[in-house]
């Protein structure tokens, strides 16, 4: 039986029942809160042929960079092909199919197509608009959300998500003020919304505010630790080095953890502490050590990039040549993974691993080389400023080499909390 979700589009196979969970499992999915996941297991229990919720079960999977998961979506893509569905449902599960070929451009030029006919399929412009993240179309990011607003209104369950969207979009854009106009008005219509409280962060950062305001989106979320980094990022700012290890001891690595995003979190803050002169101690080697099993995934550039941070700021050579042997074969491959290593994770890799041995000329060779598009590496403009903050500091060491006394003051008020 075909029913109708709370804005308007039909779905095959629900229960009333079911898709009252499915409903609140998108709430969490759009406010990035934890609890979706078991909220869709109770609508499949309950309606195991509901499409749409298979479908959001495999943009679970899918979302973000991990290979393992997102080969996990497979068996969840071929149980929801073998269910009866309709044109806007099949669209999406010929989407999931895309990502899994690896053809991420081709899933965001149908989810496009979905959403020119039907611009209220709120999951559809989740998904899309964190594809365009993850492949660094910053154009995207405001235009997917802009195309679709005419159709929205506030009486309609989304619409906060739909306005935190498009704040980030605006964000990565340069409209800061008013990226925080909407970030604001999203967080008028659900406090909740930690997406909207992460747009807020990078407008914040953008202005050069420090403020994370992390007690609002460090709980109950999927991007708790991302929140802290927020907060470690503004320490850092205000050169308080000491708070921003602490920081990290106790909310980035408060203990050994494997999930990319907290590596990618991790390598992010320690190499900034690294190019502010500050001494890690073994945060690096237990970073590394939890990169390691990532070498050969072939997957992700921005994720080999982290991993090489991590493996120069420990000094794990072995692991290092062992990234560039990978990504020296990589780029040969006819893939997405493959042309981003030619242009970008490679050259960029190269030169961090000559950064760190002191060779700052070839550092900034190789940096300068990356071509105008090396955005498309994915992720934010704070987090792809490593590459920039890299090739200033290298620049500097080039006209003025840095001083071991400086560096000895620097390190000074990090010793108590090795």
């Amino acid at each position: 039986m075909t029913r109708l979700d709370a804005r308007g589009c039909a779905v095959s196979g629900a229960t009333p029942a079911a898709l009252g969970a499915w409903e609140r499992a998108l709430g969490e999915l759009l406010a990035w809160r934890s609890g979706a996941d078991a909220l869709l297991e109770a609508a499949l229990a309950d309606a195991p042929h509901f499409v749409m919720a298979l479908a959001m079960q495999a943009w679970q999977l899918l979302a973000g960079r991990d290979p393992a998961r997102a080969r996990a979506a497979r068996p969840v893509l071929e149980r929801a092909r073998r269910l009866r569905a309709t044109a806007r449902e099949h669209a999406h599960l010929a989407a999931i199919g895309a990502m899994l070929d690896d053809d991420y451009e081709r899933a965001k030029a149908g989810l496009g197509e979905l959403l020119r006919t039907h611009p209220r399929d709120v999951l559809a412009l989740h998904v899309a608009h964190g594809l365009d993240h993850v492949t660094g179309d910053v154009d995207a990011l405001a235009a997917r959300v802009n195309a679709v607003r005419p159709a929205w209104s506030r009486t309609l369950p989304g619409f906060h998500a739909v306005l935190a969207m498009q704040a980030f979009g605006l964000e990565e854009s340069g409209e800061i003020a008013a990226a925080e106009r909407l970030a604001h008005e999203a967080l008028n219509l659900d406090p909740r919304d930690a997406r909207a409280h992460h747009a807020i962060a990078h407008v914040h950062e953008a202005a050069g505010r420090a403020d994370a305001h992390v007690d609002a989106w460090a709980e109950r979320t999927v991007v708790a630790t991302h929140a802290w980094w927020h907060l470690a990022l503004f320490q850092l700012e205000q050169q308080r080095f000491g708070d921003a290890l602490a920081t990290y001891d106790a909310h980035v690595r408060p203990a050994p953890s494997a999930p990319i995003s907290d590596l990618l979190d991790g390598s992010a803050l320690l190499w900034r502490l690294h190019l502010a002169g500050i001494d890690a101690g073994g945060r690096w080697h237990e970073l590394a050590h939890a990169w390691a099993p990532r070498v050969d995934d072939r997957f992700c550039s921005f994720n080999d990039l982290h991993a090489m941070l991590a493996f120069v700021g420990a000094g794990d050579e072995r692991n290092a040549r062992r990234l560039e042997r990978t990504l020296m074969a990589a780029q040969a491959e006819p893939t997405r993974h493959g042309r981003t290593t030619r242009d970008i994770g490679l050259p960029a890799c190269r030169a961090l691993r000559a950064f760190a041995r002191g060779d700052d000329t070839l550092a900034l060779a190789l940096l300068a080389s990356l071509p105008p598009v090396a955005h498309r590496i994915g992720g934010s403009q704070a987090q792809r400023d490593v590459l920039h903050l890299t090739l200033l500091r290298a620049a500097e060491r080039v006209r003025r080499p840095a001083s071991p006394k400086l560096t000895e003051r620097r390190c000074a008020d990090t010793l108590q909390l090795r």
